[in-house]
């Protein structure tokens, strides 16, 4: 098999990370929703460590796009 064909396969194996921290991001937020309904007075403690989650997570969507790129760029010869 021609090793330029499987570059479409690993790009959509590196962005399916997005999809994952796409997931990540939506449970860190409800948790926080949730967890600010039953404990209101803990709202702006929450919030910070819920954009640090966020950020954490994100930074995994963005290595997944980095990593598919560089595969991107790897299959063109």
């Amino acid at each position: 098999m021609d090793p330029t064909a499987m570059v479409p396969i690993g790009m959509g194996l590196a962005a399916a990370g997005m999809g994952g921290a796409a997931l990540g991001i939506g449970m860190i937020f409800s948790k926080m929703i949730e967890s600010v309904a039953r404990q209101p007075e803990s709202e702006a403690r929450l919030s910070k460590y819920a954009w640090i989650g966020f950020a954490l997570v994100e930074t995994i969507a963005l290595y997944a796009l980095v990593i598919a790129f560089i595969i991107m760029g790897h299959g063109q010869t």
